[in-house]
């Protein structure tokens, strides 16, 4: 099944996921957009067709599967899950520990095991470095990584090759930078980054 850009925000669109107003990413930027991608990932049936389309992609681009999909917790670990449904592998996820990720609950990778890394959304690839960075420090070798959306457009570098279903560069702000429009506005953060 093949998906564009459009059809993958139409999917947002119908869902109620494409919020608009001041949010603080995950990376601390500011932005007038914000892909809530909880309300998508809430419904079995939309969650299935996206992560169907990319793993067509992923077979394409890849050829050979890796032996293992690892997501980072919490936004990754529905479509990682998915996406390892979708392509007939095991999925594992990572989570904070004292701010690092780390394998917990009795996941591990053998050495040179090869990883697929699943993300939700990539806006500045920050994540997903540290995800792929603890894969590699244990043991993992990542062949790739994908996402449902890639807000830099194309422009996020995660270190290995980013497949992802759906592109669009998405303006964000730093902080300390906001146009007229958001400076004057309160500032709201969905995401789960930095919570307690």
């Amino acid at each position: 099944m093949t998906m564009t850009t459009e059809d993958v925000l139409d999917v947002f669109r119908e869902a109620g996921a494409l919020l608009e107003g001041h949010f603080i990413l995950s990376s601390g930027r500011r932005s007038a957009l914000f892909m809530q991608k909880a309300l998508i990932f809430k419904n079995p049936v939309l969650t299935a067709k996206l992560c169907a389309a990319l793993a067509d992609k992923v077979r394409a681009r890849l050829g050979d599967l890796p032996d293992v999909i690892i997501a980072p917790a919490m936004g990754g670990v529905i479509p990682g899950y998915e996406m390892a449904r979708q392509l007939g592998l095991e999925s594992m996820f990572m989570e904070r520990e004292n701010g690092t990720f780390v394998l917990r609950r009795g996941f591990e990778l053998k050495q040179g095991q090869t990883v697929l890394m699943v993300e939700d959304i990539v806006t500045t690839g920050l994540s997903s470095r540290e995800t792929i960075k603890a894969i590699t420090e244990a043991g993992g070798n990542v062949v790739a990584g994908c996402c449902i959306f890639d807000r830099s457009g194309g422009e996020a570098d995660i270190g290995v090759p980013l497949i992802s279903l759906a592109a669009k560069r998405f303006p964000d702000f730093d902080p300390n930078d906001l146009p007229p429009e958001l400076a004057g506005t309160p500032a709201y953060k969905p995401g789960s980054r930095g919570l307690k």
